[in-house]
């Protein structure tokens, strides 16, 4: 049910010229009903269902803005309608008369989380994870382009409707695997969460939706297949660069996030005069040490003093 617009004079306020302030009423069907003032006054004598009558310039100019505050009524509640299933007149008129100009919107909230998140980038955050919730903010902003021909909407027009639809978007239109879907939606969830502490909004729009999560699949190299990636040759000086880094991985365990950190000051010679490396994870914070096999010293002392700021491998 679409919502109506009508205009008619409020009487009881007649001033002494004979004229009176024009009312618009916003109906809904039988669902709710809002009237506000059209901000304009006319004579009651010029006045016939719900129009100004007449061919002075003055009541071709109040029929133009009452036929721009119509227009203006349906194409929010249109938009409102493509978002929630129910749109009240209350809602419409509030949009209309600029009340809810003030209401935080999803997209403007979420730019505000990223720039106070990238202050605290190395100090307690990491800059991957600055980039996740870039990439997270750009993939909604698609989706609202996308869905709604909308740049933005306010956090209250979010319900477990349109979750449901931006899951739908991002496994069909973008093709983005299951795994990232539920990096996305977790880091959409967490703005929500801090909306919802704030008291931005009161209800989750997360309550009952649950990503289909990615069976997880242990991958490994065989010693055959570990051979061949290091004996095959290669067209390209860059790949064997990537290669190198990649078998000091595999001979080591250290993940890429952890090998990117690794620097001189983690580097220990025993004793016997074995070299070891010494540190902690990134994520963890948990120490570890491990000693430098033939294979991944040989990566080191080939790539050791080209990366900047004592760091041991160029990555």
């Amino acid at each position: 049910m679409d919502v109506r617009v009508t205009f008619y004079l409020k009487k009881s306020e007649t001033n002494a010229d004979g004229c009176c302030p024009v009312m618009a009423r916003l109906t809904d069907g039988n669902h709710s009903e809002a009237a506000f003032s059209a901000k304009m006054s006319v004579p009651v004598s010029s006045w016939t269902s719900g129009r100004a009558t007449g061919k002075s310039t003055a009541t071709r100019e109040i029929n133009r803005r009452l036929d721009e505050l119509r227009a203006s009524a349906l194409a929010i509640y249109k938009e409102q309608s493509a978002i929630r299933e129910v749109v009240t007149a209350e809602e419409v008129r509030d949009l209309l008369l600029g009340k809810a100009s003030g209401q935080v919107t999803l997209l403007s909230y979420f730019q505000t989380f990223i720039e106070h998140f990238e202050k605290r980038v190395g100090v307690n955050r990491e800059k991957g994870t600055l980039r996740s919730y870039r990439y997270a903010r750009n993939c909604v902003s698609a989706f609202l382009q996308a869905q709604y021909k909308l740049s933005d909407i306010p956090f209250t027009a979010l319900d477990q409707s349109f979750i449901d639809k931006y899951d739908l978007y991002l496994r069909t239109e973008r093709r983005i695997a299951p795994g990232t879907i539920v990096l996305l939606t977790t880091k959409l969830n967490t703005i929500v969460g801090e909306a919802m502490a704030e008291g931005i909004i009161t209800a989750d729009p997360f309550a009952g939706y649950e990503p289909k999560r990615p069976e997880r699949k242990q991958k490994y190299l065989t010693a055959d297949e570990l051979h061949r990636l290091m004996t095959t040759p290669l067209h390209h000086p860059t790949l064997y660069h990537t290669r190198d880094l990649f078998l000091f991985s595999c001979y080591t365990g250290i993940p890429y996030g952890d090998m990117c950190r690794l620097s001189e000051d983690d580097l220990e010679v025993a004793e016997d005069g074995e070299m070891w490396i010494k540190t902690s994870r990134k994520k963890t914070k948990i120490d570890y040490e491990l000693p430098l096999l033939d294979i991944p010293l040989h990566i080191l002392n080939k790539y050791r003093g080209i990366a900047p700021e004592r760091k041991l491998l160029p990555m």
